[in-house]
């Protein structure tokens, strides 16, 4: 499968689509009579007031693939666009498809699942910092688009960090491209403040914050029996490193960087889950992007075939277990 898939052949959307209802088969057949949708912050509902049985549970699954899919089409896009890998292929929205099915947790409408766009959006913009004379319109893009992402899902505002640590790695430095960013941030959340004021809700507006004050780690309840399908994933990763690790100075500039600021925002993914008490799985669905990435490189460029095309198989073997057990 691997082999077909580093090719641009018009026959892989069709075989990924397929793939995708493949990898979602176990949620199909065992469907929950009741699924919440939950894709907005309490504190969102304000504008927005969508009811938790909005959709049913075949609406809400369904919908979750095909956003899944167009996110991976999108991300494929990126990719290739940046010249990440050894050459263009459909190997990142294969990879993709496959890391946001690690889970049932995953296959499910959630606020992850939906601020994976904007983090597909933001990777396209911090790629194309080296590019511009001057980056204050992008990191005042940015900004917008983490306060946008925290509207949905509170955990996301650590997307800040990766403001500065991208410039860090782009850019010389420059105070107005390190403030533009949080101003673009404070803009919208200045809305938000207004909007709450005019319905005397302001200490509500004062409490979106409290999350912030919460000690680490946070109560994020684990059994790890359910996590046990991440061993190849992680398996896969570490070679992945490895050969970054080899091909590292023979990489041009703009790629060694974007690889680094891939790895930071993979970091800040995980990590900012402490933000938000009773976390789901779900959340790690922001790891995914920057992940995928990973993998992509490992299977662009791996030359055994016998061995990667096995090592993927026993992958997707694993997630079918674990998702029907």
């Amino acid at each position: 499968m691997i082999n077909q898939f580093r090719s641009l052949h018009p026959l892989n959307l069709l075989l990924l689509v397929a793939y995708l209802i493949f990898m979602r088969i176990a949620i199909f057949l065992n469907l929950p009579a009741e699924l919440s949708f939950e894709i907005l912050e309490p504190y969102t509902k304000l504008f927005i007031n969508i009811p938790k049985d909005a959709l049913s549970s075949e609406a809400n699954v369904f919908f979750a693939a095909v956003i899944t899919m167009v996110q991976a089409l999108i991300f494929n896009r990126i990719v290739n666009n940046h010249g990440l890998l050894a050459k263009p292929s459909y190997l990142p929205a294969l990879l993709f498809i496959t890391g946001t099915s690690l889970f049932l947790q995953f296959l499910v409408l959630s606020p992850a699942l939906i601020c994976n766009f904007l983090i597909i959006i933001i990777i396209d913009k911090f790629l194309k910092l080296s590019k511009t004379g001057s980056a204050m319109s992008t990191m005042f893009d940015v900004g917008m688009i983490i306060a946008i992402g925290t509207l949905i899902y509170f955990p996301f505002i650590l997307m800040l960090i990766m403001l500065w640590l991208s410039l860090l790695m782009y850019r010389a430095f420059s105070w107005r491209e390190w403030v533009s960013g949080l101003i673009g941030f404070l803009t919208i959340f200045m809305f938000v403040a207004v909007f709450y004021y005019w319905n005397d809700n302001i200490d509500r507006f004062i409490d979106i914050w409290q999350p912030l004050t919460n000690k680490f780690p946070s109560n994020l309840q684990i059994n790890y029996n359910d996590y046990l399908v991440l061993i190849p994933v992680g398996l896969i990763m570490i070679m992945a490193a490895i050969q970054l690790r080899e091909n590292f100075f023979r990489s041009f500039i703009s790629t060694r960087k974007a690889f680094q600021m891939l790895f930071f925002m993979f970091l800040v993914s995980i990590f900012s889950f402490y933000t938000k008490r009773g976390v789901t799985v779900a959340h790690f669905l922001l790891c995914v992007p920057p992940g995928a990435v990973l993998l992509s490189y490992y299977f662009s460029n791996a030359k055994k075939r016998w061995f990667y095309e096995t090592l993927f198989a026993i992958l997707v073997i694993c997630i079918q277990y674990f998702l029907f057990v």
